[in-house]
Parts: C-alpha cells; sequence; structure tokens
C-alpha cells in the first residue's frame, strides 16, 4: 500500500536530516550521502523503528550474502570465512557511513563468477555422466557453501548435469505425447539440442552479470540495509523509482515498445497496441535496434549496451521525438522517427464481461481488477476506482443481477482509490484505519453518500491478494456487505509505505544527484472492526481450495515482518443490503464443494504438492530422475483436466460497448479471445455465481431479483 509523497513532510525532514549529523562523518561521496539519508529517512519515519546495532548487522550480513550468491554457486567457504569477519561490523560502518564489507564482497563475487563461468563451459562442453551422481539438492537453504575451488567445479558438475537431464527428459516427455510419429527427433538429438539451449541460457547469464555496475550492487546492499526494519521498506534507484511509477500508474511517456536483450542486441519483445512504435506500422516484434538518436543529435550506437540503459534513450517527455535504426527479419536496416507520446498500459486495466449459464444463473457482471493501479504523481492521471466506477456502470445498463469483483493475484496499490472503490457499495462511512507511531488512529472515511451499486456482491480474492485488495475485502465483510471467496487467507500484508525523495531532503550536494527514493513503512492498517489484516490476511467467507491450501504462503513467509495488532474498533454501518443468511449461503457452498469432483481432487493434488516441496533433493542419474517422474506423471494423470475443460453450458460475452476497442487490432482481439478462453474453465467462478444465485434467492435485500436469476 503506497500513499503520495509528502513535500512538507520531506521539507521538513530537510531540517532534521541537516540538523542531526553532527555526530556524524562529513559525506565525501554519492554512496555515502544516499546510506545517510536511508538510515536517517528510516529513524525519522519509520512505524517501528530498530537500532543500528550487532543485531542489524547479523540480518544485513545474511541478507546481502543470500541476495549476492544464495544459490551458493560463486563463492567457497574460503571467500566467505573473508567476509564473516564482518558480520557484527555493519552497524559501525554504517554508522561511519564506510562501505568495507562491501568493497571487499565484490572483487570476490566477481572472481567466483569468473570461475563459475570457467566451470561451466568445461562441465557442459564435456562428456556428461547421465548414468552416475548421487542426489541433487535443490533447496540453497540445506547446502553449505563449497569448501574450495575443487569442491565448487563439483557443484557445478552436477549443476549442468541437472540442468540438461531435466530439460532432456522434458523433450522426451513433450514428444512422446505428440500424436504425430513423422519428424520425431532421436533421444540423442534430444540430448544436443537442450546441450546448446542450456549453453546459451547461461553464457547469456554471464554476459549479463559482467554488464552489472557497482551501484546495482549497491543497490542490493542498500536493500538489505532497508529490509531489516521490514519487507516493505527499501531503496529505489532513480530508474527503478521510475518503473515503479509507471507500473502502479498505468501508463508511460515514450514509444510503446517493450525491449528485451538478445545477447549483445537489443530487441523489440512487444510493441504496445495504440502506442506510438504501433501507430508508425513500421516496428514490429523481433526487430533490432542498432542506434538512438534524439532528433538533431548524433545517433548512439546501443550495440552490447544493457537494456536498462537503452530504456533511459528511448523515453522520453510527450511530443519529442526519437530515432530508432532498426534492424529487420530480412536484414534490411531503417531508420524510424517517433514522436512519444503517452502510452495506455492495457493489460493491467479493469475490465468488465457478461457471464451466464442458462436456467441456472442469468446475467451476472464480472470485473477483473488486476492492480490498484493510481498515477499517484499526476492529478487527472489513471484511477482505477474511476476504471471501476465505469465498468459498474456499463453492467448496470445491462441491467445485471449481481457483480463479481475478481481481486486474485491482485498485490495492491492505491490506498485513495480502494478507499473511493468501496464507497462505491455502502452509503457512507469509515474504509480503514491507519495507524502509525501516533496514538490515535486516523480514518480514511467514504464520504460520498450516494452508492453506485446496490445489488449482490462477491469479491474473490486468493492468497496473492494482497494490500488494497485486503483493504475492500474485509471492510465489505465488516459491513457484511458482499461475500467474500477465495483461498484459506489473503497475503496479510496490512502496512502503508510512502515514498521519500533523497533529493528534496539533502540541500545541496547537487553534483551527487539524482539519490534516488527510500520506501519506507510507516503506518499498519486495520480494518474497522480493530483488527490488522497483517500477518493473518482477511479469511474468506467461503474457503474455495487451490493447489497451495496446505503450503504455508504470503507476509509470514517474509523475513522481518511487522507483527498483528489489534486496535480499538470504530463505528460502522449500512443499510444497502442485510445479508440475513450468510451462514445458509456458506453452507450451501460447502455442500457443493463436498460432492464437486475437481475440488477434491484440487484438495489431494494440493497435499501431494506439500509433500512434493518438502522433498528437496532428487536424483541425478537419467534413469533414476525419469523413473520418479514418470510415475509422478502417472501419479498425475487424474489431475490433468482440472481447470482445462470449458464449464458446461457456462457463456460469456463483451459488452457491446466494448467491441470497438477490442476489435481495433488482431493483438487485442487475441488478448480478449484468451482471457475469455481462460474464464471458461473457471471452476472457482462457476461456484462464485452459484453464491450468487443462493445470495439473491435467500436474502430480502434481492427479493426484487428472484424471478430473474434462474432455477436452482
Amino acid at each position: 500500500m503506497i500513499l503520495r509523497s509528502s513535500l512538507v513532510i520531506a521539507a521538513l525532514f530537510g531540517l532534521y536530516f541537516f540538523g542531526s549529523m553532527k555526530s556524524q562523518p562529513p559525506v565525501n561521496d554519492k554512496e555515502s550521502l544516499v546510506l545517510k539519508g536511508l538510515i536517517q529517512m528510516i529513524d525519522y519515519a519509520h512505524m517501528t523503528p530498530k537500532k543500528v546495532d550487532d543485531e542489524l548487522s547479523k540480518a544485513v550480513f545474511k541478507t546481502y550474502m543470500e541476495r549476492i550468491d544464495g544459490a551458493k554457486r560463486y563463492l567457497n567457504q574460503k571467500d566467505v570465512d573473508k567476509l564473516k569477519k564482518y558480520e557484527l561490523m555493519l552497524d559501525e560502518q554504517i554508522n561511519g557511513l564506510t562501505f568495507e564489507f562491501f568493497n571487499e564482497s565484490l572483487p570476490l563475487l566477481d572472481g567466483g563468477m569468473e570461475k563459475a563461468q570457467k566451470y561451466f563451459i568445461e562441465a557442459i562442453d564435456d562428456k556428461i555422466a547421465f548414468e552416475k551422481g548421487s542426489d541433487y539438492e535443490t533447496d540453497p537453504d540445506k547446502m553449505k557453501y563449497a569448501a574450495n575451488d575443487g569442491e565448487l567445479k563439483e557443484r557445478w558438475k552436477n549443476i549442468v548435469q541437472w540442468e540438461v537431464t531435466t530439460r532432456w527428459v522434458e523433450k522426451i516427455e513433450e514428444q512422446e505425447e505428440k500424436a504425430v510419429k513423422e519428424g520425431l527427433k532421436t533421444d540423442e538429438e534430444l540430448k544436443t539440442e537442450v546441450i546448446k539451449e542450456v549453453r546459451k541460457r547461461y553464457v547469456d547469464f554471464f554476459d549479463r552479470v559482467k554488464k552489472l555496475r557497482r551501484s546495482d550492487r549497491m543497490e542490493a546492499y542498500l536493500g538489505s540495509i532497508a529490509n531489516y526494519f521490514d519487507p516493505h521498506t527499501d531503496y529505489f534507484s532513480p530508474k527503478e523509482k521510475q518503473d515503479f511509477d509507471i507500473n502502479m500508474g498505468g501508463k508511460l511517456e515514450g514509444i510503446g515498445a517493450r525491449l528485451q536483450t538478445d545477447g549483445d542486441f537489443t530487441k523489440i519483445f512487444s510493441v504496445v497496441v495504440g502506442g506510438p512504435a504501433w501507430k508508425t506500422k513500421k516496428i514490429e516484434d523481433n526487430d533490432i535496434i542498432v542506434k538512438v538518436a534524439q532528433k538533431g543529435q548524433e545517433p548512439v550506437d546501443i550495440t552490447g549496451m544493457r537494456v536498462d540503459d537503452v530504456v533511459q534513450l528511448v523515453r522520453g517527455k510527450k511530443g519529442t521525438t526519437v530515432i530508432l535504426t532498426i534492424k529487420k527479419k530480412d536484414n534490411s536496416v531503417v531508420d524510424v522517427a517517433i514522436e512519444r507520446d503517452e502510452v495506455q498500459l492495457e493489460d493491467g486495466k479493469a475490465k468488465s464481461v457478461l457471464i451466464n449459464i442458462p436456467n441456472k444463473v442469468q446475467n451476472i457482471g464480472y470485473i477483473h481488477l488486476p492492480k490498484f493501479y493510481s498515477s499517484f504523481e499526476s492529478d487527472g492521471g489513471n484511477s482505477c476506482a474511476t476504471d471501476v466506477a465505469d465498468e459498474i456502470k456499463k453492467l448496470k445498463a445491462q441491467n445485471v443481477n449481481g457483480i463479481i469483483l475478481d481481486l486474485r493475484n491482485n498485490s495492491g496499490g492505491s490506498l485513495n482509490d480502494v478507499v473511493d472503490m468501496s464507497g462505491f457499495f455502502i452509503e457512507s462511512g469509515p474504509i480503514v484505519q491507519v495507524k502509525g507511531r501516533e496514538d490515535r488512529p486516523m480514518l480514511h472515511q467514504d464520504k460520498d453518500k450516494s452508492v453506485l451499486y446496490d445489488g449482490p456482491l462477491v469479491i474473490m480474492v486468493n492468497q496473492y491478494s494482497a494490500s488494497a485488495s485486503e483493504i475492500i475485502a474485509a471492510a465489505m465483510q465488516d459491513y457484511n456487505r458482499a461475500i467474500i471467496t477465495g483461498s484459506n487467507s489473503t497475503f496479510g500484508k496490512g502496512t502503508v509505505q510512502r515514498f521519500y525523495d533523497l533529493d528534496r531532503v539533502s540541500n545541496g550536494y547537487d553534483e551527487y544527484k539524482p539519490l534516488g527514493n527510500v520506501k519506507i513503512t510507516m503506518q499498519k492498517f486495520y480494518r474497522v472492526n480493530g483488527g490488522s489484516t497483517q500477518l493473518k490476511g482477511v479469511v474468506p467467507d467461503v474457503i474455495l481450495p487451490d493447489i497451495y491450501h496446505y503450503i504455508e504462503t504470503g507476509e509470514k513467509e517474509y523475513d522481518n515482518p511487522l507483527t498483528w495488532t489489534e486496535i480499538e474498533a470504530t463505528k460502522f454501518g449500512q443499510s444497502v443490503v442485510l445479508l440475513e443468511n450468510k451462514n445458509k449461503i456458506i453452507e450451501n457452498s460447502r455442500q457443493r464443494l463436498s460432492k464437486n469432483n475437481d475440488f477434491n481432487l484440487i484438495l489431494d493434488r494440493a497435499l501431494k504438492l506439500k509433500k512434493e516441496r518438502d522433498e528437496s533433493k532428487y536424483p541425478l542419474k537419467l534413469n533414476s530422475y525419469r523413473a520418479m517422474i514418470d510415475k509422478r506423471k502417472e501419479d498425475g494423470k487424474k489431475y490433468e483436466n482440472i481447470m482445462k475443460n470449458d464449464i458446461a453450458n457456462l457463456e460469456i460475452s463483451n459488452l457491446s460497448v466494448d467491441l470497438p476497442k477490442i476489435n481495433v487490432d488482431e493483438s487485442n482481439k487475441a488478448k480478449n479471445d484468451e482471457f475469455i478462453k481462460d474464464l471458461k474453465k473457471d471452476i472457482y467462478l462457476e461456484e462464485t455465481m452459484f453464491i450468487i444465485r443462493d445470495m439473491i434467492s435467500l436474502e430480502k435485500s434481492f427479493a426484487a431479483l428472484q424471478d430473474k436469476i434462474g432455477d436452482k
């Protein structure tokens, strides 16, 4: 959950920042200035700041080591021992604004990467002994660092054998499943193909690693420090902050093309439909960008350049022109001038359809919201609340009998938007309580007494629904306004973050700017009933099991999460809808689920998945590995058709008002077709429709709809 940046707080902090540094050494470089700002900003603003002491030092050491070599593939124990001496010294280095530990880690890591690449090439180019090998451990936490370079070299032999064996078996299995028999490759041919693929993948990886800068490693170190305070407090470089704003806002200013590294080249991965690049009709997927020029300037050859640097050259303000030198598939080279514009990233936007199961449940509106996007920094920018309101109005024009709001896998976003959106379904009142260091919680309220939608409402969530998704689910559950369906609980991220621009709090030092931003957890949010969703999440009214039913997921799996707490409830209530028979609706669903073969199979598969996840060792020998895979495949046959077949008689249709936008381009049509195709197989959606049917048939609030919904 992110709040808008506060210039007032930043300005006040500037006084604090420079008025409290007397005991610290002077700042002589950018890295020290950023570290200084990071620590002081966290101490000033974090809701539960911690001391910079040995506990911090141990935690930062552990986190940073995991980030630079979590899989234990590059450093050996001797390397680690050289760094271990700093384990209890990082607090002194942080307070002294020095980087001895970080500086010593870089040559060790670079050397380890060079050795790893050498060992990989030797192993992949040598004859792999597929008939030999013991068990391969896939869980790094259960592994020790290699004692020396000899053990590290042996580890890379095992890595190569594991990578080739697993992919080779996959290809053999895939080919055996083909109905046709002509043109099939032999096992030896498949092995040769796999070795070539694995070699290219790792060579490309090592090439990317070589392009990492000191600043990239520094971001990992600063992030390790910030994450000690909680998982969501972090440092963002200027580029990372820009990417975050684009992701949250759902739009950017540029050409509308996604770029990807391909060896030393940068290629067009995909073109955003409707964007400036798309409008030229001269840019296609897989085109190679050779040079980039700003209008009136000399072109820059980007061969070998990092893709994020290329992105910075290509992006720019609306109305400016960039000239791309493009190498086409036929090897022709052309210059394409593109005027930058605002690009809408439609994939993440709210959208709706109509769903029916004739004679069972009719004319239900479905809204899919993948995230709570908002253009934080601009008035009149994208707002998911505005977009969802538009979708509701379109569905009401179709006289829908109920609405399903799908927030599955929605990781959250804008607090302002979720408060506004929650208000669509009640007259007015508190939506969420937010409390930081201060004693009194602050209420975020819907102050608009109008009700946009007063019909049956079900909100779909799962274990990856977080933050803002949990706020609206909790509010509608507490108000008894909607029924919540989903997995055991939501994610459990019940905290609020704010970005602070270090440039604004660092007066002077212009030679070092831009410094980046610090994202800080300032507050925790609480339901109107007083309970936090932190760690515990929201427990749905109706539990719809999935394959992760027995696996711990969510905030509680992070290091250093904030604890669950409770405050006093606030007064709340609504009279739009009175759900008097929720227990009966829940019981009806439970009865249906107990008789539903797919859901019973899902529970069975979930138990097997838990057991498989707990088993981290696998045989390296080809025959032993394949025997294990064959057994799992045989055991898994009964699960093959879950979510693979269309639900009987389920009808899904686009709203007529949306068709012109969908049909403007083949790409749009294809995405829409895929979206509907997936929904038609969604057994969770089917059960949610039956829940809406029960709401209508059992609740007096919806008596007027009872003749329209369909038969039981």
